[in-house]
């Protein structure tokens, strides 16, 4: 290469140098406390660092990087949270994603630090991160506050994705859904809130039951929403003309997934469906972004990977469903369904 030519733009380059230290601003400032202290009223440094119990000259640092990020307003020399933070990265609100926004601080930072090691050897890193073995997500419900901001967390992504997954296609025709590993029921009260007529169970393990009621209780769909506990691997399923997973098959091997799909099939009536939620891989697998970084993310964390809809289309066909269709959403979860047609 010619000394005289141009050289490239090293924009990207250092934009990705520096990316981390982004992710790392926001989750140390949420781990400190910053946003929940500013969630009240705004404050100054010193009046932060004494609440916080930090060395002020550095929390300065760490605030101002949060206002470039747009994550802090400075007025004079008082900080207050923005909006975006208020609704994402404050106790308080509804929509918060802290708990997943901690448990990527603590657990898949350590993941992602063995990455290289994943790529060479093919498998998750829990073990060499955690010294153990599993199962896969035993370390996110250590305690029961880390089980109910996990679940929290995921229930926030569950508020952006949700709408937008039963959007994604006509479901009017079904009478009973139900969501297995549901959480804390954010697909299935979607799904009654744009159904009238629609009944859904929300099926997952025992512990996970006493969050989902916190949250169904609140709703306004309440009484068209049952939970069920059970582990959809090793227990018989609920009668329902609609099944659905969300963030499920991305986690395991394709033996499990061949196993649980045949199993949903099975119980299905003719004419039934299955609704699954996760980030679509472009046929060339080279985006869209989220789907690219979700799948390293399941080869740190789980046993699985994100797919096409060509390769969800051959596992859905390989368990007995004849007709496949997809749909892309603007939110974290695209949307795929597939009928039961036996005639």
């Amino acid at each position: 290469m010619s000394t005289t030519a141009p050289h490239p733009d090293p924009s990207p380059i250092l934009e990705l140098v520096e990316a981390f230290r982004c992710s790392k601003i926001m989750f140390a400032a949420l781990a400190l406390g910053v946003f929940d202290r500013l969630a009240g009223e705004p404050a100054s440094v010193d009046e932060l660092a004494a609440d916080l119990k930090v060395q002020p000259d550095a929390l300065a640092r760490l605030l101002d990087a949060c206002a470039h990020l747009g994550l802090l307003w400075r007025k004079g020399e008082r900080y207050a949270v923005t909006p975006v933070a208020w609704a994402y990265l404050c106790r308080e609100s509804p929509r918060r994603l802290t708990g997943y926004i901690n448990y990527s601080n603590t657990i898949l930072w350590k993941l992602w630090a063995n990455l290289e090691d994943a790529v060479r050897e093919g498998t998750h890193r829990w073990k060499q991160s955690f010294g153990q073995e599993g199962p896969i997500f035993s370390a996110l419900f250590r305690s029961e506050e880390d089980k109910r901001e996990f679940l929290l967390g995921m229930h926030g992504y569950g508020l952006i994705s949700s709408p937008e997954v039963m959007a994604a296609f006509d479901l009017s025709r079904f009478r009973c859904l139900v969501d297995l590993g549901g959480a804390t029921g954010h697909l299935a009260m979607t799904a009654c809130a744009r159904y009238p007529y629609l009944r859904t169970i929300v099926f997952d393990l025992p512990a996970v039951a006493p969050h989902a009621r916190a949250q169904i209780q609140a709703s306004p769909v309440a009484e068209r929403v049952e939970i069920m506990a059970g582990d959809f691997f090793k227990d018989p399923l609920p009668e329902a003309d609609l099944f659905a997973l969300g963030r499920i098959v991305h986690d395991w091997s394709e033996d499990k997934i061949h196993t649980l799909l045949r199993k949903i099939y099975e119980r299905l009536p003719e004419g039934g469906a299955l609704l699954i939620a996760e980030k679509l891989l472009n046929d060339d697998k080279t985006g869209p972004r989220w789907a690219v970084l979700q799948s390293l993310n399941m080869l740190l964390a789980t046993e699985g990977k994100e797919r096409t809809l060509t390769e969800y289309t051959a596992l859905l066909q390989a368990a007995g469903f004849q007709q496949v269709e997809g749909r892309r959403t603007n939110s974290p979860l695209d949307a795929v369904l597939a009928v039961k047609q036996t005639g």
